[in-house]
């Protein structure tokens, strides 16, 4: 007996700078028979398109996104290739399907994505975000980071990293790139091609399930200092607070600082002790975009602190701080609010 389609199909975004091994990923994770049931979108950048081939996998759920990059012109395709898909699947005409993957090309800025299936009024009813994984070159990496502003963003929106050409790269190399990508993003975990057999559990966790991605998260923070700083302008930091907030207060916080500064916001997300609630609030966004709050079934251990994480470009972290003070106060400690 087929299952019946989610209410909302979960799309992971597949990105990573050019020749950094997202098709070799993708057609490994294929694989596995979890994945039996997934459509994917393959976008490319140039004349030729050779990565749908190179999946070894052609099928009527298999889309092939015209030449182009999906910050621009080919946003309005991806649109109407995901509503193509959900009609053709709710009609029958195609095999049926429980997820989507979309691989982006090299070259794309991974934020018009995001959006996309935000801003448009049927995708939103129908598809969801559910996480977003950036391959990284071993060899190459640093150099691209230097010389590509794009590839940074596609590493500050991941929520897993997966580092491909480990045995091509020497020990020193990757040590310092794997530096380099954690001041990037200090929480998404970071893994090793070589070390991942195609697992679904392994990197297709996603926002509505954040209780053991919560742990890895806090476990993360605990290592990483509170301020990376970038000859790039890229920061991350993070805001730690022990006193309960008030969930109206900090939204509208929130909602202003992306409104004003969106563009800087490279990421935002964060596990909240919320005023009247025992469980925690995990918020998530990206630039302008601001996803749902999870809320949480449970504390994932015993330290209960709300922790903030920002990655920003051009944009003061010492501002939002005070800003976040001012605006939010200091609501009850849990303590005094029991």
């Amino acid at each position: 007996m087929t299952e019946s389609a989610p209410d909302f199909t979960p799309v992971t975004l597949i990105t990573g700078f050019l020749g950094s091994g997202k098709t070799t990923l993708l057609q490994r994770l294929l694989a596995d028979p979890a994945l039996a049931d997934t459509a994917v979108l393959i976008n490319e950048f140039g004349e030729v398109a050779l990565d749908h081939h190179l999946l070894e996998r052609i099928d009527e759920r298999t889309v092939l996104l015209k030449s182009g990059c999906l910050c621009c012109t080919v946003r309005g395709e991806l649109a109407d290739a995901l509503r193509d898909l959900h009609s053709r699947r709710a009609r029958g005409s195609i095999p049926p399907f429980r997820r989507v993957i979309v691989e982006s090309t090299g070259l794309a800025d991974p934020f018009p994505v995001l959006t996309t299936l935000h801003a448009d009024p049927v995708l939103r009813h129908h598809f969801r975000m559910a996480n977003v994984i950036t391959t990284v070159d071993a060899v190459t990496g640093a150099r691209t980071l230097a010389a590509h502003p794009e590839s940074v963003k596609q590493i500050a929106v991941a929520d897993r990293i997966v580092l491909t050409k480990t045995d091509l790269a020497e020990a020193g190399t990757i040590a310092a790139l794997t530096r380099r990508v954690r001041a990037i993003n200090p929480s998404a975990p970071l893994h090793t091609a070589s070390d991942i057999a195609p697992s679904v559990t392994l990197l297709f966790s996603d926002r509505s399930s954040r209780d053991a991605a919560a742990q890895d998260w806090f476990d993360q923070q605990m290592r990483t200092p509170t301020t990376a700083e970038h000859t790039d302008g890229v920061e991350a930091f993070a805001i730690v607070f022990d006193h309960q907030v008030d969930w109206t207060a900090f939204s509208l916080w929130l909602t202003m600082l992306l409104n004003r500064y969106g563009d800087a916001v490279l990421r935002v997300k964060g596990i909240l002790d919320i005023s009247d609630s025992e469980a925690p609030v995990a918020v998530h966004g990206v630039q302008h975009l601001v996803h749902s709050p999870t809320h949480m079934q449970s504390w994932p251990d015993g330290d209960r602190r709300s922790r903030i994480v920002f990655i920003v470009q051009g944009l003061d972290p010492d501002a939002v701080k005070t800003s976040f003070a001012t605006f939010c106060g200091k609501p009850r400690n849990r303590a005094a609010a029991a």
